[in-house]
């Protein structure tokens, strides 16, 4: 067998397990790595911060359902990785983060950037290891892939010394493959167990989370609640897996990002199959209005995920997709063909009666109008991606997404400033696609200096920004404490002039504060974005004092505007 250097049969097996980009920044302990990327195939985008490469290797993997690779060097590289390690494990979503570290014999010295970064990272990954011995480092990379991908996907670290790094090993990657990952295939009896407390069920809803996503299992989603007319019901990790205009499209239930009338739909529910769904304390509120007197089956690939927040009356660990394709098979083969006409029409009768206003023509504008531009100007094919605050809980109140992992959400962790290199993922993952970043303009300010990576590779996509000037979500926060204090980020005209910030990038923005300028904006961003290959930035002025609807429990949310 030849003896190749180690690092090259690292980047080998990269690329053979389905890896075309990967985003780092390089630095001296990590340089053999990057010695053999250089010689590679694959691709490179150098980050200005790690935490960007991070979220970068995120929004890809997020599009391709593929383990995404973030590269650093030793010391404060790996620990600026770590909150994108602890979004991805949050979120579930397949990264692997690769850092360098000082020579073996160093680290017992204090040497120069030298941490003990695997121990750092253990709490936020499924797996961290540092390479000891050279010739384990390709199965070092292989097992970490696999686990990154097994039952729970979810982020690994792998740390490279740099003697560890230069060493030769025997290896022939063409005799080499991934390793297998096995699926986790439901009991049975549990299926069947489930099928019958769905069909004894007067109102049932199918809730379906992030693991519908994650799992690829929206189409057999769809093929159960067609076949058995049961309505359906999303968390925000779920959004997209059934399109939003489907007559069993039942909305998404919440304290913040829902609907009235979806919150009003399952309170009436008596049964609900949560597919994939971890009960966040966001979705559920307070537990003992949610849990009611309906049933609950959970359905998890982990099975630890299975009681955490409540028990269930029935738990089936399962991959989704396995699971629902057993409960449509038992349900064909039963020949079940309950339906709920009634429950079913109950879904347009709520939609009516009780609706949120999204047509506001009022300046300062309202952030509901903004998403009704959204919706009407961008397609189904479109990919968003938004972080966390007010314009994060409007979006999931009021944008509609059709398609799965066309609407990507930092959803549990929930990390200011990971649009833009979130959106660099996606764009390079789909370099025809149209991709749009939903921000909040302090959310904007903590990686943007990510906007020079999208510039340097000519990476184009449209950022809404919802400028309120504000901390908006946690100055509406402080109304409980009667306080409004250092939330105000507001000074001279318009605050930071974002505009500005585009153009030092050698991008371009412009801003808005009429609602009729909306749509000419967006057309403008869209020309722009596809002109100058770069971000494009459209800065929407918002009301600085509004609310979003949001309480402690589905029966108590509280609505700030009017809304009919």
């Amino acid at each position: 067998m030849p003896k190749i250097p180690v690092m090259q049969a690292v980047v080998e097996v990269l690329a053979s397990e389905g890896v075309d980009v990967v985003y780092g920044c390089p630095g001296a302990a990590i340089l053999p790595f990057y010695a053999a990327l250089e010689q590679s195939s694959l691709n490179h985008l150098i980050v200005r911060h790690e935490e960007g490469a991070t979220h970068m290797a995120d929004g890809w993997a997020r599009t391709t359902g593929n383990v995404g690779v973030a590269v650093g060097t030793s010391g404060p590289a790996g620990t600026n990785m770590i909150t994108g390690l602890y979004t991805a494990q949050a979120d579930s979503v397949p990264i692997l983060c690769i850092t360098g570290q000082a020579v073996s014999t160093k680290l017992h010295q204090e040497a120069f950037q030298a941490v003990d970064i695997v121990e750092i990272a253990k709490p936020v990954t499924k797996w961290a290891v540092q390479v000891k011995e050279a010739a384990q480092a390709p199965w070092i990379f292989r097992e970490a892939f696999r686990v990154a991908r097994s039952g729970r996907p979810g982020p690994v670290l792998i740390d490279l010394p740099l003697d560890v790094q230069k060493q030769e090993i025997e290896w022939d990657g063409a005799i080499d493959a991934p390793l297998p990952v096995e699926s986790v295939a439901p009991h049975l009896p549990r299926v069947e167990r489930a099928l019958d407390m769905l069909l004894a069920a007067e109102r049932p809803l199918l809730l379906a989370g992030g693991g519908v996503i994650g799992g690829e299992a929206s189409g057999v989603l769809r093929e159960v609640a067609e076949l058995l007319g049961v309505p359906v019901q999303i968390t925000l990790m779920g959004k997209g897996c059934l399109p939003e205009d489907h007559e069993l499209f039942a909305g998404m239930a919440g304290i913040q990002t829902s609907q009235r009338w979806a919150n009003a739909l399952f309170l009436e529910s008596d049964f609900v199959l949560a597919l994939g769904a971890r009960f966040g304390d966001r979705h559920t509120g307070d537990l003992s209005v949610y849990r009611g007197d309906r049933k609950f089956v959970h359905v998890d690939v982990d099975p630890l995920q299975i009681g955490r927040v409540f028990g269930p009356d029935l738990g089936v660990v399962s991959d989704t997709k396995l699971f629902l394709e057993a409960l449509l098979a038992a349900a064909r083969r039963r020949e079940a063909r309950r339906s709920w006409p009634r429950w079913v029409a109950r879904i347009a009768e709520l939609r009516t009666e009780l609706p949120r206003r999204d047509d506001f023509d009022t300046v300062p504008i309202k952030a509901p109008r903004v998403f009704r531009e959204i919706n009407e100007f961008y397609g189904p094919e479109t990919y968003f991606v938004t972080a966390i605050g007010l314009y994060q809980i409007w979006s999931g109140q009021f944008q509609r997404a059709h398609l799965p992992r066309h609407y990507q959400v930092c959803g549990q962790a929930g990390p200011l400033g990971w649009e833009i290199p979130a959106a660099i993922g996606v764009r390079t993952a789909k370099p025809d696609a149209e991709v749009v970043a939903v921000v909040g303009d302090y959310s904007f300010q903590f990686l943007v200096e990510e906007l020079a990576v999208a510039a340097q590779y000519d990476v184009p996509f449209v950022l809404i920004m919802l400028n309120n000037e504000y901390l908006g979500l946690i100055r509406q926060a402080e109304t409980g404490y009667n306080m409004n204090y250092q939330v105000d980020i507001h000074y001279d005209e318009y605050g930071t002039d974002n505009v500005k910030i585009m153009q030092a990038y050698g991008c371009t923005g412009r801003r808005v504060t009429e609602p009729s300028e909306i749509t000419d904006a967006l057309a403008w961003a869209r020309k722009e974005a596809d002109r100058t290959s770069r971000p494009v930035l459209v800065e929407i002025m918002i009301d600085r004092a509004a609310n979003a609807s949001m309480g402690s429990a589905l029966n108590t949310v509280v609505e700030f505007e009017p809304v009919s």
